[in-house]
Protein backbone atom coordinates (compact mmCIF):
# COMPACT_ATOMS: atom_id res chain seq x y z
CA UNK A 1 0.00 0.00 0.00
CA UNK A 2 1.42 3.40 -0.97
CA UNK A 3 1.79 6.14 1.61
CA UNK A 4 0.14 9.31 0.33
CA UNK A 5 0.59 11.40 3.49
CA UNK A 6 2.47 14.53 2.39
CA UNK A 7 4.03 14.99 5.86
CA UNK A 8 5.87 11.69 5.48
CA UNK A 9 7.24 12.32 1.99
CA UNK A 10 11.01 12.44 1.62
CA UNK A 11 11.02 14.67 -1.45
CA UNK A 12 8.70 17.26 -2.98
CA UNK A 13 8.60 18.40 -6.59
CA UNK A 14 9.09 22.03 -7.52
CA UNK A 15 5.41 22.15 -8.54
CA UNK A 16 4.26 20.92 -5.12
CA UNK A 17 6.43 23.46 -3.30
CA UNK A 18 5.36 26.30 -5.60
CA UNK A 19 1.70 25.40 -5.06
CA UNK A 20 2.15 25.24 -1.27
CA UNK A 21 3.39 28.85 -1.18
CA UNK A 22 1.33 30.18 -4.08
CA UNK A 23 4.34 31.18 -6.17
CA UNK A 24 5.66 30.22 -9.59
CA UNK A 25 8.41 27.59 -9.94
CA UNK A 26 10.63 30.23 -11.56
CA UNK A 27 10.66 32.17 -8.26
CA UNK A 28 11.85 29.06 -6.43
CA UNK A 29 14.65 28.59 -8.98
CA UNK A 30 15.61 32.25 -8.51
CA UNK A 31 15.67 31.86 -4.72
CA UNK A 32 17.92 28.81 -5.10
CA UNK A 33 20.51 31.07 -6.73
CA UNK A 34 20.11 33.79 -4.10
CA UNK A 35 20.03 31.61 -0.96
CA UNK A 36 22.64 28.86 -0.60
CA UNK A 37 20.50 27.35 2.19
CA UNK A 38 18.15 25.98 -0.48
CA UNK A 39 19.82 23.02 -2.12
CA UNK A 40 17.37 20.58 -3.68
CA UNK A 41 18.60 17.26 -4.95
CA UNK A 42 18.51 17.12 -8.72
CA UNK A 43 17.48 13.91 -10.39
CA UNK A 44 17.96 13.10 -14.05
CA UNK A 45 17.23 15.87 -16.54
CA UNK A 46 17.49 18.56 -13.81
CA UNK A 47 14.32 17.56 -11.96
CA UNK A 48 14.46 19.16 -8.53
CA UNK A 49 13.58 17.20 -5.41
CA UNK A 50 13.15 19.34 -2.31
CA UNK A 51 13.66 17.84 1.14
CA UNK A 52 11.55 18.85 4.13
CA UNK A 53 14.40 21.12 5.30
CA UNK A 54 14.41 22.90 1.93
CA UNK A 55 10.65 23.45 2.12
CA UNK A 56 10.99 24.88 5.65
CA UNK A 57 13.75 27.23 4.48
CA UNK A 58 11.62 28.34 1.54
CA UNK A 59 8.78 29.00 3.98
CA UNK A 60 11.08 31.18 6.06
CA UNK A 61 12.28 33.08 2.98
CA UNK A 62 8.68 33.46 1.79
CA UNK A 63 7.76 34.91 5.19
CA UNK A 64 10.63 37.41 5.12
CA UNK A 65 10.28 38.50 1.49
CA UNK A 66 6.58 38.21 0.71
CA UNK A 67 4.89 38.68 4.09
CA UNK A 68 7.32 41.02 5.83
CA UNK A 69 8.32 42.89 2.64
CA UNK A 70 12.08 42.50 3.01
CA UNK A 71 14.42 42.67 0.05
CA UNK A 72 16.32 39.58 -1.08
CA UNK A 73 19.53 41.11 0.29
CA UNK A 74 17.84 41.95 3.60
CA UNK A 75 16.41 38.45 3.96
CA UNK A 76 19.78 36.90 3.11
CA UNK A 77 21.47 39.09 5.73
CA UNK A 78 18.80 38.28 8.34
CA UNK A 79 19.31 34.55 7.79
CA UNK A 80 23.07 34.96 7.98
CA UNK A 81 23.18 37.16 11.09
CA UNK A 82 20.25 36.00 13.18
CA UNK A 83 18.83 32.76 11.78
CA UNK A 84 17.86 31.29 15.15
CA UNK A 85 15.66 34.22 16.22
CA UNK A 86 14.21 34.53 12.72
CA UNK A 87 13.22 30.85 12.72
CA UNK A 88 11.71 31.16 16.20
CA UNK A 89 9.65 34.21 15.17
CA UNK A 90 8.50 32.44 12.00
CA UNK A 91 7.38 29.41 14.01
CA UNK A 92 5.48 31.63 16.45
CA UNK A 93 3.71 33.41 13.58
CA UNK A 94 2.74 30.05 12.04
CA UNK A 95 1.38 28.75 15.35
CA UNK A 96 -0.63 31.92 15.91
CA UNK A 97 -2.09 31.69 12.39
CA UNK A 98 -3.11 28.08 13.06
CA UNK A 99 -4.73 29.06 16.36
CA UNK A 100 -6.56 31.93 14.65
CA UNK A 101 -7.87 29.59 11.94
CA UNK A 102 -9.04 27.12 14.57
CA UNK A 103 -10.78 29.85 16.58
CA UNK A 104 -12.49 31.18 13.46
CA UNK A 105 -13.69 27.66 12.65
CA UNK A 106 -15.11 27.29 16.18
CA UNK A 107 -16.76 30.71 15.88
CA UNK A 108 -18.29 29.65 12.56
CA UNK A 109 -19.69 26.49 14.15
CA UNK A 110 -21.11 28.45 17.08
CA UNK A 111 -22.67 31.05 14.76
CA UNK A 112 -24.25 28.24 12.74
CA UNK A 113 -25.70 26.61 15.88
CA UNK A 114 -27.69 29.70 16.84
Amino acid sequence: MLNTDKELKLYYSIGEVAEKFGVKPSLLRFWEKQFPEISPKTAGRGIRQYRKEDVETIGLIFHLVKERGMTIQGARQRLKDNRENTVRNYEIVNRLQAIKAELLAIKGELDGAE
